[in-house]
């Protein structure tokens, strides 16, 4: 039974996993703490926390709040920068066998570029995921990722700067993702992650406030796995290149569900913050569910589910 997949099958350099579970940004860390505890070459990739360029402190506290279904949060981008990552992390990651997705997050074009050029070539980095969801500083603070234009204009940017294959992760605030997807293949990205955090607020009846010192935060989990779900549907209809599913995995069947809509690999985000150990159970689950019905290949389920027959 074969489970591998290929990220960037269009690319010099291909960006292969042995199996199609990875780790969302944000919700793993950069691996290494994880690693002492857990075998992360199991998996098919890591992605690291988002990255800028100069280190964030992140956002005032709280943070993070449950809710009935998932979790908000707003940590606010918090992470040490690309530098401490090139010189901090990366050397970690080149003594693993499981490739390591550099996020990288830019509030101008230029940002973006140089952040690609700084990680082109560091040894242990075997990619990038191109976040979109940021804001543009330059365009008033819409996200570069509601508007085609300005979502070619990153993928262009970032093209120009690296050598090394890269993912571009789409917001879900938009009233079609179709025209996005198409936009960044269109561009030269290698693929697609489908999708970010759903905007939400929870309030505090006690404090008559909002719970987030932020206000604001992004829905994860279980209650977006639907939206996901039908976002991927959509965008891997208009696209010839990889489609990776994120919002909501919390199971073998969920990583299944999104296979047989399009994607080519699935990343564990939330479901880690209830259970460290989740990417590795659901890995479990989705391996004895394969086996269970047969498959030699993961293109026997892919998109199954758009098929009009």
């Amino acid at each position: 039974m074969d489970l591998s997949v290929n990220l960037a099958p269009h690319h010099k350099v291909e960006l292969r996993l042995r199996n199609p579970i990875m780790t969302a940004s944000g919700t793993f860390s950069n691996g290494v703490e994880i690693a002492k505890h857990y075998d992360v070459e199991r998996l098919g990739a890591l992605v690291s926390k988002g990255t800028t360029l100069k280190p964030r402190r992140g956002n005032g506290v709280p943070r993070t709040v449950e809710t009935a279904a998932g979790m908000i949060n707003a940590i606010g981008f918090q992470n040490i920068g690309v530098s401490a990552l090139i010189a901090q992390v990366a050397p970690v990651w080149e003594k693993w066998s499981v490739p390591a997705i550099v996020n990288i997050m830019g509030e101008t074009l230029e940002e973006y570029g140089t952040l690609a050029a700084r990680l082109d070539g560091v040894p242990g980095v075997a990619g990038l995921e191109v976040n979109v969801s940021c804001p543009n500083v330059e365009a008033g603070g819409m996200e570069f990722g509601q508007d085609p234009r300005a979502a070619a204009a990153v993928v262009r940017e970032v093209a120009a700067n690296t050598s090394l294959p890269f993912l571009v992760k789409l917001t879900p605030n938009v009233n079609d993702i179709r025209p996005i997807a198409r936009a960044v293949e269109e561009a030269g990205a290698h693929g697609i992650t489908v999708m970010n955090t759903v905007p939400a607020l929870a309030i505090d009846v006690k404090r008559r406030r909002p719970v987030l010192a932020n206000i604001f935060g992004g829905l994860s989990g279980p209650a977006i796995k639907p939206i996901a779900l039908r976002q991927v549907w959509l965008a891997s209809s208009v696209v010839e290149f990889p489609v990776v599913a994120s919002g909501g995995a919390m199971t073998g069947t969920d990583v299944v569900e999104f296979i047989m809509a399009g994607a080519t690999a699935v990343q564990i985000g939330t479901a880690s913050f209830l259970d460290p150990s989740a990417a590795w159970r659901i890995l479990d689950e989705f391996e004895a569910w394969c086996a269970t019905e047969g498959l030699k290949s993961l293109d026997e389920i892919r998109g199954v589910a758009r098929r009009r027959d």
